[in-house]
């Protein structure tokens, strides 16, 4: 059974760090290509960075710069490392693989950017 749990979402000012953990367990993450979506009240879910297997990443433009998504193969986890951040970044963060037949989420962890 795959199971991805995330942690780390908190309270945070602007300008502050955050980093969020995906903990992954049933598949090896580094196989697929592993994200994190966030969403907003209101709001769609959006892509905010990807790694792939072949260790590839993505940012979405509003993170660019601010964000690094990164992996630890002998933790089976994924991180995506928040610098700079604004209020703007305030959502739910979620994990996602893109399996070989299914995709699998993670049940989210809140970020909150307020002075």
């Amino acid at each position: 059974q795959v199971q991805l749990v995330e942690s780390g979402g908190d309270l945070v000012q602007p300008g502050g760090s955050l980093r969020l953990s995906c903990g992954v367990s049933g598949i090896i993450f580094n196989g697929y290509t592993t994200a994190w979506y966030r969403q907003a009240p209101g709001k769609q879910r959006e892509l905010v960075a990807s790694i792939s297997s072949g260790g590839g990443t993505y940012y979405g433009d509003s993170v660019k710069g601010r964000f690094t998504i990164s992996g630890d193969t002998a933790a089976n986890t994924v991180y995506l490392q928040m610098n700079n951040v604004k209020p703007e970044d305030t959502a739910v963060y979620y994990c996602k693989i893109d399996g070989r037949f299914n995709d699998y989420w993670g049940q989210g962890t809140k970020v909150t950017v307020s002075s």
